[in-house]
């Protein structure tokens, strides 16, 4: 499980990287570019996905190995 928490995390945080890099450097890719449900609040999911990256790099860090 612990394993699973830092793939996920891992994954949140680099979109969340490369939302937020996406927005100010006119790229666009990622996972927050290609929804339409997200269109002006890139900036916002991005933030939110790296705040779930690190929430879940915690919860990994409490679990116990395996």
């Amino acid at each position: 499980m612990k394993q699973v928490l830092e793939i996920l995390g891992f994954i949140a945080l680099v979109q969340g990287a490369v939302g937020l890099a996406g927005r100010f450097a006119g790229w666009h890719w990622g996972f927050v570019e290609r929804l339409d449900l997200l269109d002006g609040y890139e900036v916002y999911a991005s933030v939110t996905l790296l705040v779930l990256a690190f929430a879940l790099f915690a919860a990994a860090e409490s679990r116990k190995s395996g």
